[in-house]
């Protein structure tokens, strides 16, 4: 009689080695409430590795270090969790994660909880949107989330749910491997929140003016300044779905090419 053989069991070690490796990044600094808030919204969901900014980086978009050294020092403010300080931008942080601290690419990279929205054009100059952006540039799912709040004491607690429902979606879902979601969450308690809506970018834009003042050596200074103008009436915009206490979910891509004018071109400037 053939004796079967024993099914290998797996062990605490192997089980751990099988999660995903998720990378977290932001653009508020390494020390930021909303990057802390993402870590424990998560942090059960994978092995995750930390490497954020030493300092605010809001707005670089997806500006790179060029011409001067980066720096990485080892932080322990997460506990347990591997977390490095980088003296770049949000990008830099992608880049020297997977390179020097991962040696791979992990398995989705996170970005924020920003303070302050991303929707509609604020994808363009978001540092945050943009370490998201540059991990799908390198083929690793990604998404950037965003709290419609700037306060350093903003209540995160809608924030982390849908973050951690978030994650827990693109984990269970086989997501192409260019993808990058741009998650925003309207600033009002978590019992008002009234799910998550699959949006488009509004058509929306800062109405920009510069104060000129004076510093106190008579000299002249600008500051910015500006007015939220949304010129979209869609009801499936991200502006619509926040205002109406939603989730925002647009998926974004870096492949800018205006296809429709491409072939409008190919047939009225053709020789």
């Amino acid at each position: 009689m053939t004796k079967k053989k024993p099914v290998p069991q797996k062990n605490a070690a192997t089980k751990r080695k099988d999660k995903p490796v998720i990378l977290i990044t932001n653009d508020d600094g390494v020390t930021a409430p909303g990057i802390m808030n993402l870590v424990e919204a998560v942090k059960d969901l994978g092995k995750i590795i930390v490497v954020a900014p030493d300092k605010p980086q809001s707005g670089m978009g997806h500006a790179i270090t060029i011409g001067q050294p980066l720096r990485l020092h080892k932080v322990h403010m997460f506990g347990d969790i591997e977390a490095y300080a980088c003296t770049g931008t949000p990008v830099d942080c992608v880049k020297l994660a997977v390179d020097k601290v991962l040696h791979r690419k992990p398995d989705l990279c996170l970005s924020g909880i920003n303070h302050g929205a991303n929707h509609s054009i604020n994808v363009i100059y978001s540092g945050t949107m943009s370490a998201a952006v540059e991990a799908a540039i390198e083929s690793i799912p990604s998404a950037g989330f965003s709290l419609l709040d700037y306060n350093i004491e903003a209540d995160f607690s809608g924030a982390r749910k849908y973050a951690r429902m978030v994650v827990q979606k693109m984990l269970s879902t086989k997501l192409g491997k260019n993808t990058v979601l741009n998650v925003n969450i309207p600033s009002v308690p978590v019992e008002l929140l009234r799910g998550i809506m699959i949006s488009r970018q509004a058509n929306a834009k800062y109405e920009e003016d510069f104060i000129e003042r004076t510093d106190p050596h008579g000299r002249q200074y600008y500051w910015l300044t500006g007015e939220f103008v949304n010129f979209d009436k869609g009801k499936d915009t991200d502006v619509w779905a926040l205002a109406h206490n939603y989730v925002s979910v647009v998926p974004v891509q870096f492949d800018l090419t205006n296809y429709v004018l491409k072939t409008q071109l190919e047939k009225q400037w053709q020789p």
